[in-house]
């Protein structure tokens, strides 16, 4: 690969022109784009990048090595993705959010980045998943909160303020826990 862009034929859309200005995406050796795949212009991706169908990534994101984006996951632009991160099917990422290596966001899980939607004008401001974070199933975390680095939030969590380092974020609203020794260590990968 010459020039760092991949397209697999029926891959789906690998430098989606949003502007007259873009530039094609750069990605890494060795990656693996499935059908349906939406990449836009100003992407740049690691090594070892790997989709499920239909994954969709938006302008102005940076993704490290070795990440999955899963089946019908969206990850909106201006975003920035650590390696070895692993989002699967489902999966929302807004615009303006921060994410760590080694972070999972298992399916369906949300994160969110409008504090008033179409209440107020706002700046937009996603969360912030540090290093080692996980987020269950069906999880929700709101604008500009921080989940701590190997912090655990549970399936059908609600998060509404930041999540300590090493805690167990459970429940609607989500409250803390002591992180439970099976969760201790960060995520393999």
């Amino acid at each position: 690969m010459s020039d760092g862009n991949y397209q697999k034929p029926g891959a789906g859309t690998v430098g989606y022109a949003y502007d007259d200005e873009s530039r094609k995406p750069v990605i890494g050796s060795d990656p693996t784009i499935r059908s349906g795949t939406i990449i836009y212009d100003d992407v740049v991706i690691g090594d070892r990048f790997s989709t499920g169908h239909f994954a969709l990534v938006r302008e102005r994101t940076e993704i490290g090595d070795d990440a999955l984006v899963g089946t019908n996951v969206t990850i909106d632009g201006e975003t920035t993705i650590g390696s070895n991160a692993s989002f699967q099917t489902g999966a929302y990422v807004p615009a303006k959010t921060a994410i760590g290596d080694h972070v999972f966001l298992g399916p369906h899980a949300t994160l969110t980045n409008d504090p008033y939607p179409l209440r107020q004008k706002t700046e937009l401001e996603g969360p912030t998943l540090e290093d080692h974070a996980s987020v269950g199933a069906n999880a929700t975390v709101l604008p500009g909160v921080t989940v701590g680095r190997g912090s655990f939030v549970a399936a059908g969590a609600v998060v509404t303020r930041d999540v300590p380092e090493e805690t167990l974020a459970v429940g609607a609203p989500a409250t803390y826990e002591a992180l439970p020794e099976p969760l201790r260590g960060g995520n393999d990968g």
